[in-house]
């Protein structure tokens, strides 16, 4: 599980580390180099419902291979790109795969664990993700050093193709997975669970948070590739080691959160992303890199956590349930390419920041009075 986490996500961000190339290569605008990211996201918002009803109907495991299989291509592609337009299209082709891995995983978890293991397994899943982020960063950051992006693109295309086989052999079959045929069935399921409470309120606060998320990550390669600091590609990436502590708190978590109970430590993770955020207008990038470490272990704690919420609360119709958690979140995270490349456009990288405490403090506000205690029975 941590393993397709990795190559779920390898692709996703890659291009964080490169956005100056990309704006300068492509003549492209703050708000359309942000958007390389965003249309992404926005594409795996739209898909993530659909895909929910497809696994339903026709299992986990080869929807999971063929999707990673799936990023691979319009990855091979950007060898060719040479304008934004391109780019923004294949990013968005992209972003169409995603969802059969991560959608899919979440319910196949939620279908094969139960209590505190189906936590520590959604640690695990989620460490890989973190991981799989912090990869896609550092080799395009670093290959572009020394060759051309187009070259690195081809290279991170390779590593997807590879990574199918791997989770082809490796992840085992589904032992509790029902397929569920009905379509009927399906669209009332959906409607049954846009109106559980418990699904909108981690729905909610997933927008929230990965919209600061996108929003710091995305925009401070920006603030950091200019004066007084400018960063090259290589040092831009390797600001993405502070993934790796997220791939160790994030299973550490899945251990402590059981203890604590869920709201608990998604307001106070939330409350050490936000610390996080607003110490990033220090004025030294050592102190930037401190603060981003802290605002993305808050960021992964709150992901898992919010993840279990859900697979606790909701036991039929697990894989539409993830997916239209996946849609707000990453509806959250196209708004907070596009939003916050507006506000660095307009206000700097301190206007962006005041955008993102903003979306936090609402986002903790939001699992504080709405999300309910949760209880969970060891098993």
């Amino acid at each position: 599980m941590a393993l397709v986490g990795v190559f779920a996500f390898i692709q996703v961000y890659s291009v964080q580390s490169i956005l100056p190339q990309l704006q300068h290569d492509l003549r492209a605008s703050v708000v359309e180099t942000g958007n390389s990211v965003g249309v992404t996201l926005l594409a795996v918002a739209l898909i993530s419902p659909f895909v929910g009803m497809l696994s339903d109907a026709l299992g986990r495991k080869w929807l999971i291979v063929a999707s990673i299989l799936g990023l691979g291509i319009p990855t091979a592609l950007m060898t060719q790109v040479d304008t934004v337009h391109g780019l923004l299209l294949l990013r968005f082709l992209q972003g169409l795969a995603v969802p059969g891995v991560s959608v899919v995983a979440v319910a196949y978890i939620g279908e094969e664990f139960r209590g505190p293991p189906m936590i520590r397994m959604m640690a695990m899943y989620v460490a890989g993700s973190v991981l799989g982020g912090f990869l896609g960063r550092f080799l395009m950051g670093h290959l572009t050093e020394y060759m051309h992006w187009r070259t690195a693109f081809g290279i991170m295309a390779t590593l997807s193709i590879a990574g199918a086989f791997a989770v082809w052999r490796g992840l085992p079959a589904s032992r509790n997975f029902v397929a569920n045929t009905r379509f009927a069935s399906s669209v009332a399921m959906l409607g049954q669970l846009l109106r559980n409470p418990s699904l909108r309120v981690a729905s909610m606060l997933g927008f929230m948070m990965f919209f600061a998320q996108v929003g710091v990550f995305t925009f401070v390669n920006l603030h950091l590739a200019a004066a007084p600091y400018y960063f090259s590609p290589g040092q831009l990436a390797n600001i993405f080691i502070v993934y790796l502590l997220g791939v160790v708190v994030t299973p550490l978590a899945g251990r402590v959160i059981p203890r604590i109970g869920l709201r608990r430590a998604i307001l106070l993770a939330v409350t050490m992303s936000m610390l996080g955020v607003l110490l990033t207008l220090v004025p030294s990038a050592w102190g930037i890199v401190a603060a981003l470490t802290l605002a993305s272990c808050g960021t992964f704690i709150t992901q898992s956590a919010t993840m279990g919420f859900i697979a606790y609360r909701i036991t039929s119709g697990r894989s539409i349930a993830s997916g239209l958690y996946y849609a707000t979140y990453y509806f959250g995270g196209f708004a907070g390419a596009w939003l916050c490349g507006i506000a660095y456009t307009l206000g700097g990288w301190p206007g962006t920041v005041a955008t993102l405490a903003a979306t936090q403090l609402l986002g903790w506000a939001i699992a504080y009075y709405l999300m309910p205690k949760v209880i969970l029975s060891r098993q």
